[in-house]
């Protein structure tokens, strides 16, 4: 199981979620380019010392990741407001990658139609919708709990 960042803008989020990775051992990648440098202090104290601990791929573009994830073979989970399926009904494999898109604005049209999946964290109607690295604690602990057992 990966993460994966399109474009962040946010640094608390972002240090927030490779914390997150860092603590379940899981690969976490951003997809530039980022609102914010990696020095940023904001990012720097979200992540604590735990950003030593995370295995972290920076990608130049998505295109860059796109070739990246394809040649791998990973199967790419975009989690959306727009998602057709609740995330719980949906069946991960150890190896997807979770993709949260950009705070301010989502993802482009690109980014949905390459996703294998498009799933929604389902919440009260007239809400917009929660915070990014709240929504990636959900998802991936859902994710994990149905494949960390697994067989491969």
């Amino acid at each position: 199981m990966q993460i994966a960042l399109f474009q962040p803008d946010i640094p608390q989020n972002t240090g927030t979620i490779l914390r997150l990775c860092a603590c379940l051992d899981v690969a976490a990648h951003i997809i530039e380019p980022a609102g914010f440098a990696t020095s940023d202090r904001t990012f720097r104290r979200a992540g604590m010392d735990y950003l030593d601990q995370v295995s972290l791929s920076r990608h130049d573009s998505w295109s860059k990741f796109e070739q990246w994830r394809r040649a791998k073979g990973h199967r790419l989970i975009l989690f959306s407001t727009k998602g057709a399926d609740s995330y719980l009904d949906y069946r991960y494999k150890a190896a997807d990658i979770l993709l949260f898109g950009r705070e301010s604005a989502g993802v482009t049209d690109e980014v949905v139609a390459a996703a294998d999946a498009r799933v929604v964290i389902p919440i009260k109607p007239g809400l917009r919708s929660l915070n990014v690295a709240m929504a990636a604690a959900m998802a991936l602990g859902e994710a994990l709990r149905q494949t960390r057992d697994a067989p491969p």
